[in-house]
């Protein structure tokens, strides 16, 4: 259930220009409170200033719009992509952790579940237990590591993760995109080592436990998981914390519309994997307490959506500045991701997203500064996470 960008009306806004190659090397050492998505990026040549920390200008209806704009024009007869239809309105029972990751139409959802009981017994989740393929589901490997290096801190703004170093960069080698299930499966699967390479140290270094997650890849138009079913147009791709599995079904992707473009969909494959870097670390636990006590449509639980959503925005733009000119994530893969990240919440519909502006804004936070601790939506103000 994505948000496709740019869908709102009166804002006329087009896809991002292409970003700059990955401005590595890594940051100073230390935990740095994070500051507001940044506004504007400055020219090439141009002295960045540090980026302030508080609240903006006040604003009378929604925040004026984080213009995420990377350094540099497009490059001659580069064209937005189409935007794809938008996902359907969720029903009342759920608080869900919708993936504003998804492109245009490339979604991804992290489900979260009100019903205390089974909360505790199915880690957070209370959704009808249905069958996956069992065919299309990758099993999870006998030399993947146990958990490890610690406990979940199940804490939000002083998590122990926000005081971690890194990420370090990571070569990440993936074979050619080829617009099938099969290409799909394939490329997605070989990335997966490179979020847990780039992970795994940080997770470990704040004394978290790191297990890498499951991958499955459903076919047909409707989908399955212990977290409940879902359809193609509500969403593209998943998370789901009862099996600790990332689900990309290919028919979810919106390939007709973005055809040979991975970094569309490594942005969102970053992005769910986000949702499991939340699920270790204990936030999605708390988020989860926090929003059934708040009762789910109530502006406080929403806002809490909108912190985990803006997020894992944030780890996606990291994972690409960790890999961008290393191996396969070239400067055109880069450009691809970060060109459609604008994607909010629907007019009228729940505010559980975040707008256009800050999805961008996020993204681009993470893959300019490149600290985890920059990610730390938990203690920016709730302007930041309109």
């Amino acid at each position: 259930m994505t948000q496709p960008p740019g869908w709102q009306p009166g804002y006329g806004r087009a896809p991002l220009p292409p970003p700059v190659p990955s401005p590595y090397p890594a940051p100073g050492t230390g935990y740095r409170q994070p500051g507001p998505p940044p506004p504007q990026y400055p020219r090439p040549g141009q002295q960045q200033a540090p980026p302030p920390y508080g609240v903006p200008p006040a604003r009378p209806v929604m925040p004026p719009p984080v213009q995420a704009a990377l350094p540099g024009p497009p490059p001659p007869g580069w064209q937005p992509p189409p935007p794809p239809p938008r996902k359907p309105s969720r029903g009342p029972l759920l608080a869900i952790v919708l993936v504003a990751v998804a492109v245009l139409g490339v979604a991804a959802i992290g489900l979260i579940a009100l019903n205390r009981s089974q909360r505790r017994s199915d880690a957070g989740y209370d959704y009808r237990p249905t069958t996956t393929s069992p065919a299309s589901r990758t099993p999870a490997s006998s030399t993947s590591p146990a958990p490890g290096g610690g406990s979940p801190a199940y804490s939000l703004a002083d998590n122990p993760l926000f005081a971690a170093p890194g990420p370090s960069p990571v070569t990440c080698p993936l074979p050619r995109w080829q617009t099938t299930p099969a290409g799909s499966q394939a490329y997605l699967t070989a990335a997966l080592p490179c979020l847990n390479q780039m992970w795994e140290p940080v997770l470990r270094a704040a004394k978290l436990p790191f297990k890498p997650p499951r991958l499955a890849f459903p076919s047909g138009t409707s989908w399955s998981s212990p977290c409940g079913s879902v359809s193609n147009g509500e969403a593209a791709a998943f998370y789901c914390s009862t099996d600790n599995t990332m689900y990309m079904p290919f028919s979810g992707l919106q390939t007709e519309d973005f055809g040979a473009r991975p970094g569309v969909y490594l942005a969102v494959f970053a992005h769910e994997y986000g949702h499991h870097v939340q699920e270790l670390t204990g936030m999605m636990k708390v988020a989860d307490e926090k929003m059934y006590d708040g009762g789910s449509d109530s502006p406080a639980s929403l806002e809490i959506s909108r912190r985990l959503e803006l997020q894992a925005q944030c780890f996606s733009g990291l994972f690409l500045a960790a890999t961008s000119g290393r191996g396969s994530v070239d400067k055109t893969v880069v450009k691809d991701a970060a060109s459609t990240q604008q994607r909010g919440d629907r007019s009228g519909g729940r505010r559980d997203h975040g707008t256009d502006e800050h999805a961008a804004g996020w993204w681009n936070q993470g893959f300019q500064k490149n600290v985890v601790s920059q990610c730390n939506t938990w203690r920016a103000s709730s302007a930041d996470v309109a």
